[in-house]
């Protein structure tokens, strides 16, 4: 068979993306801080594009008389000279604060801008961190230079937990030291504050503060010691066999124990308080709820109307430029087009959440039922591609408090009679009862299992498992408490009332 080349017509279908439509989607799925600034970037890139002030005049007239003092035609070169006069005016619109700070003395201008400055509540409080409290430390110890060196390499290798992550080995061979004087130098970096910081695991952190604090119980070493396992897993009796000691015993040591800080860093977090500005606005009004979007801060968008009269035909103004203008224009509009598109399906979006879930929004977590995209974009006839972005970095504000979009929608565990309730509902309903339990006598997996069967809630026991894991819930034998420890407690108590 003779190989050939041939042309062909075929007729095909394919979606393209436009360079609008990406930058539709890409609009559609940024919160209202990113969209603020997404919004700034495109001021600043596209001159065509001004923001809308309530107090300026929108209309073109307000360019009129921008060149009336420029000159109708420049003096010829060679002509007569004359005399030049400069008169000095003086406009209203001169900046005398300006001009008056600069001619203040310092202490007066210090007091002005510490009066002008933020209020103390607005600012947020910046903590030394760990590993500056730390070097502040190594620095007014009595070492050499040399260990001094050696330290702030240690000091660099802990992390905010207050543990150290490499070996003595690993920053000898860094150190081209022996091993011995890198030790010698952890050793008294143990003992600054925060006691147990730079142990090397949990054991060594509490034995390090036993010894800073002067615990003198003879019970807390050989616990820490040989049964860090059992006491993990509240075994006390089998602590109890293991030392030849009473059970109560065992509890106050224990109670000791508990006392001692697993983390020294954990004091010195630096991690920052976030707070969250809801993206919409759901008010109760009457029977019925109201949603609103939060356009708070948000500039109001217009095409800039100096460049909209240059493309008009009396405007002295080159082919290139029109061209330029032209494109700026359209890509001004389209950008506008997209906001208000944007603004428009998140409040079909949410309008269509609260409807779905007004009873959670009546009466709480428990009332939340199960929904799915699909159900949503059915309602709102658009893909789940939309709702997914709709639904995705984005917060709502409802009298339950503020929740993202995305905890609306959950999946449903089956009832014995048919329908369904939210995950969400169940994972609230397995907290309740953990928090609600004898501390002698937990409930299982299992003793969950059934009474959420007994509520009409079919579930099995690894979900639980799951469900109580994602909430952060130990097993029920770590739950576990002992009776004496309860009843040590329950004396102290009494003793303090």
């Amino acid at each position: 068979m003779a190989l050939e080349i041939k042309q062909s017509l075929r007729l095909t279908q394919q979606l393209i993306m436009t360079p609008q439509l990406q930058q539709a989607i890409k609009l559609l799925q940024l919160s209202q801080l990113e969209l603020l600034t997404a919004i700034n970037q495109e001021l600043e890139t596209n001159p065509v594009l001004e923001e809308s002030l309530a107090d300026e005049d929108p209309t073109p007239e307000s360019w009129e008389g921008a060149f009336e003092d420029a000159p109708a035609e420049l003096p010829q070169e060679g002509g007569p000279t004359q005399e030049v006069t400069v008169e000095t005016k003086v406009t209203d619109d001169f900046d005398w604060e300006s001009y008056l700070e600069d001619k203040m003395p310092p202490t007066i201008r210090q007091e002005r801008e510490e009066r002008d400055s933020a209020p103390l509540e607005n600012l947020s409080p910046q903590g030394p961190s760990l590993k500056s409290h730390l070097l502040w430390q190594l620095q007014m110890s009595p070492m050499t230079d040399a260990d001094k060196f050696t330290g702030v390499l240690i000091i660099g290798n802990i992390d905010e937990d207050g543990y150290l992550q490499t070996t003595t080995e690993e920053l000898a061979q860094e150190l081209h030291s022996d091993p011995g004087e890198v030790e010698h130098v952890l050793k008294q970096i143990q003992e600054f504050d925060p006691a147990g910081v730079g142990a090397r695991d949990l054991q060594e952190c509490l034995l390090i503060q036993v010894e800073i604090k002067g615990l003198t119980d003879p019970l807390v070493r050989p616990i820490i010691q040989r049964h860090l396992k059992s006491l993990e897993q509240r075994n006390y009796a089998a602590i109890a066999k293991e030392l030849k000691v009473s059970l109560e015993q065992v509890a106050q040591a224990v109670e000791i124990i508990s006392r001692l800080e697993p983390k020294p860093g954990r004091s010195f977090d630096s991690l920052e308080t976030y707070y969250i500005t809801p993206d919409i606005f759901v008010y109760k009004m009457g029977d019925d709820y109201e949603v609103s979007l939060n356009e708070d801060g948000l500039p109001k968008l217009r095409v800039n109307s100096y460049y909209r009269d240059a493309l008009s035909g009396d405007a002295a103004v080159s082919e290139e430029t029109k061209n330029y203008i032209q494109n700026r224009l359209k890509s001004a509009i389209w950008f506008i087009k997209s906001i208000h598109q944007r603004q428009k399906t998140i409040y079909r979006v949410s309008k269509s959440i609260v409807n779905f879930q007004k009873d959670f929004l009546d009466n709480g977590i428990a009332h939340l039922k199960p929904l799915t995209l699909r159900q949503v974009a059915e309602d709102v006839q658009m893909h789940e591609s939309t709702i997914s972005r709709v639904t995705t970095n984005k917060y709502m504000y409802t009298p339950q408090g503020v929740f993202e979009l995305k905890f609306f929608f959950n999946s449903g565990i089956s009832r014995t009679h048919g329908d369904q309730v939210a995950s969400e509902s169940v994972k609230d309903k397995i907290k309740q009862l953990v928090l609600s339990e004898d501390s002698e006598h937990p409930y299982s997996d299992q003793d969950i299992v059934n009474i959420l069967e007994e509520a009409n809630i079919v579930i099995a026991r690894r979900t639980v498992a799951k469900y109580r894991e994602m909430l952060g819930l130990l097993s029920s034998s770590k739950r576990r408490r002992t009776l004496c420890a309860k009843k040590k407690m329950s004396a102290e108590t009494f003793s303090s009332t």
